[in-house]
């Protein structure tokens, strides 16, 4: 089984990438976790966010293959780490991969959402895109010891 992070945007800063790999680096050999970055839409330079939002919408879902897809979205429902940790558990159970999308600047489109099977919203707040890679990474290793029974997670 594997996780993925499909994310839009390819120059991350230097700290959002290592943070990626710090917590991505601590997954088991039999959870990997990695990052698919794809383009921002052609169509941004030009003005047009919303054809640069499709555009970039159909490279995530591109990325994300047979995978089950979750959508990190604001009107997704909020998750506990208890019921991340118990969604991967069923996923490892069926040994189904997953893939976290997360869009660009002005969001996903509705083909990512409609495509989705579950919506996750990590807050009320608004949280850079590209930061939100950090947020997924660590949260997914944080289920993965609760589920191991590591320490990290001590909630």
């Amino acid at each position: 089984m594997r996780l993925q992070i499909v994310a839009v945007g390819r120059r991350a800063p230097d700290w959002i990438e290592t943070g990626f790999k710090t917590f991505a680096q601590r997954m088991p050999a039999h959870l990997p976790l990695s990052l698919r970055a794809v383009d921002a839409g052609a169509a941004r330079r030009g003005g047009d966010w919303q054809r640069a939002r499709a555009q970039e919408g159909e490279a995530l879902l591109a990325a994300t293959g047979a995978a089950r897809r979750i959508a990190l979205d604001e009107g997704g429902r909020a998750w506990s780490t208890r019921d991340l940790a118990d969604y991967l558990d069923d996923a490892m159970q069926q040994g189904q991969d997953l893939a976290f999308m997360i869009g660009g600047a002005d969001g996903l489109h509705g083909d990512c959402l409609a495509a989705a099977e579950r919506r996750w919203s990590l807050s009320p707040l608004t949280f850079p895109h590209m930061l939100v890679r950090v947020v997924v990474a660590e949260q997914l290793y944080r289920a993965w010891t609760l589920l191991s029974g590591h320490p990290y997670h001590r909630g």
